[in-house]
């Protein structure tokens, strides 16, 4: 068996009788908007962004940019100052990001779901003294100043930058977007920005456990998880680059969705935007319109993506932020002729650290199989530890442990403090791993969903991939609760949505008898209970914490536990 020291994933640094570089150092020590301006300089002319009917060409989204970046200067804000947004998917999005930037400030994205508490603690935290949002969120936002240090508020239209754009419309102590950008001039201010030490980005996480923590990324760290991001197209470049398109049907304000955002930039892509990820019938329509050459979305969306009939397509379709489930992952590829290439990294590591190669392979025709289930092999740059999760001592190999991952994308530390949340410059990722002999990666599960059946541990995770071998399901979830009958250990419970042509016609009998066929008998669950629909986060992963909590609530009401 290999070991994690001997890199055996580097003999698959290859696409196809394409060598891929083991390393992509040095990397451009350079500001993240100055990839928007590098791109607009090459091609201006190309569009940058489609919404609603309307397309923005890259020489326009860097002059509004540039206008944005002078108008918050006026507004005052500086080098090292923090700017909020709770925006969804829109061009105001992408103008933000780069403008906030070009102003010497680092962006904040909020997420648009969140509620009062939740912009308190993170306006709060961050220190944002601008915001930037729509009149869908303004309410909230103004409802918040009071308890933050909030000075200005900038706000725009769900229309604003699409085919039915309207005069905008006045809002008292709030600043027109479009306005801002009409009434300066394209003159960003001269900022000294240390890509090395500077933030760009300064995301919150939940993490594994407590409070979000806000997440320090400079300009370095992303550009180098950009360059990392486009190493595994590199033998595509010429026929991609200034050329092809991608669509992004998840959260710009989640990490995955910013940095598939700036990747798209970086390369000049045309980036379909869609506003509402959770709209699986308008996400269908413009993959078969469109035909994208790639398109970034999560495995909750591949589920019902199966069942959509979208035939087949030649897009190139990305996974990652949750375990794909390997059976979902053969139906897609099979109703489509596509494979979908899972991907793996945090938000405290800036991007991916993980890619796995033989599904992007499997679609240009270099290899002649895939490894489903697999995150991949680490990209270059990027070290990677198994430890023990009892004695923290790396694992021998083979065996499971929690991933642990270090390299130049990963975070300065958790806000304020640098070094805050690392070990040694390591990020302890929360999720449990193998490594195969060849260097392929696979998640067993996250740390905290593991279940402890009378001392036995269960990955709920292995739970969840055999429910959906099942023909009847269309959404998994398993998590172990509480077991009335014996202290400090768990049952498991699973909770299932049912593919329409299912529903009362499969009872939780037969989907336990299902799972025994496939499971430990401990690892059975005791109980399934049917949803029509299951929680989800914001990115549309589905919510297992929400079901623990929901479940032990409902446990303890009923005197179950006491």
């Amino acid at each position: 068996m290999a070991t994690i020291a001997e890199k055996p994933w580097l003999k698959q640094y290859k696409l196809g009788p394409y060598k891929l570089p083991q390393t992509k150092e040095p990397y451009p020590v350079t500001t993240v908007h100055s990839l928007l301006d590098a791109t607009a300089a090459e091609y201006p002319d190309r569009v940058a962004c489609y919404y609603l009917g309307r397309e923005i060409l890259y020489s326009e989204m860097k002059q509004f940019s540039d206008s944005l970046a002078a108008a918050l200067a006026n507004l005052g804000v500086t080098k090292g100052d923090k700017v909020a947004t709770v925006l969804p998917n829109c061009p105001q999005f992408m103008i933000s990001d780069f403008g906030i930037m070009k102003a010497g400030a680092a962006h904040v994205p909020c997420s648009v779901m969140h509620r009062g508490a939740d912009l308190i603690y993170e306006i709060g935290e961050s220190g944002a003294e601008t915001v930037i949002c729509t009149d869908m969120s303004l309410d909230l936002v103004n409802s918040v100043r009071a308890e933050t240090r909030i000075k200005n508020v900038i706000v725009s239209s769900l229309t604003d930058y699409s085919s039915d754009e309207t005069d905008p419309k006045k809002h008292p102590d709030a600043h027109g977007f479009r306005e801002l950008i009409d009434s300066h001039g394209p003159e960003p201010p001269e900022v000294d920005i240390d890509p090395m030490t500077d933030l760009a980005v300064l995301p919150f996480t939940g993490g594994a456990t407590g409070l979000p923590k806000g997440v320090m990324l400079t300009h370095y760290n992303r550009v180098v998880a950009i360059v990392q991001t486009a190493w595994s197209y590199e033998p595509l470049k010429v026929g991609i680059r200034g050329k092809a398109s991608a669509m992004i049907p998840i959260p710009l304000f989640h990490a995955y969705g910013h940095l598939m955002m700036q990747f798209g930039v970086y390369w000049g892509l045309k980036g379909y935007l869609l506003p509402d990820p959770r709209d699986t019938d308008t996400l269908v329509q413009m993959l078969m319109k469109h035909r994208p050459f790639f398109c970034a979305c999560v495995p909750t969306q591949y589920s019902r993506l199966v069942a959509a009939g979208l035939g087949r397509l030649t897009t190139m379709f990305m996974s990652t932020t949750a375990a794909l489930a390997p059976e979902v992952a053969q139906k897609f590829r099979k109703e489509t002729g596509v494979p979908i290439t899972e991907a793996y990294g945090l938000t405290e590591t800036g991007g991916a650290t993980h890619i796995n190669l033989s599904s992007f392979s499997k679609i240009t025709g270099f290899m002649p199989f895939e490894k489903f289930g697999s995150i991949g092999i680490p990209l270059p740059d990027t070290d990677v530890r198994i430890v023990d999760l009892d004695t923290g001592e790396d694992v021998a190999p083979g065996c499971e442990g929690e991933l642990w991952v270090r390299g130049p994308q990963v975070m300065m530390g958790y806000w304020p403090e640098a070094g805050k949340g690392l070990v040694d410059g390591w990020v302890p990722t929360g999720d449990v791993v193998k490594m195969e002999d060849d260097g392929d990666f696979y998640i067993t599960d996250r740390v905290k969903d593991m279940a402890n059946i009378s001392g036995l541990k269960v990955y709920t995770r292995l739970v969840d991939d055999a429910l959906y071998e099942h023909p009847a399901v269309g959404d998994a979830v398993a998590i172990g609760v509480p077991d009335p009958e014996r202290a400090g250990s768990e049952r498991i419970k699973a909770f299932i949505r049912l593919k329409e042509e299912y529903e009362g016609r499969v009872t939780a009998e037969e989907l336990i008898g299902h799972c025994r066929e496939r499971l430990p008998a401990y690892a059975v669950p005791k109980f399934i209970e049917f949803r029509e629909e299951l929680p989800v986060t914001v990115t549309l992963k589905l919510f297992k914490r929400q079901l623990r909590e929901e479940e032990v609530a409902r446990m303890k009401a009923s005197g179950e536990l006491g």
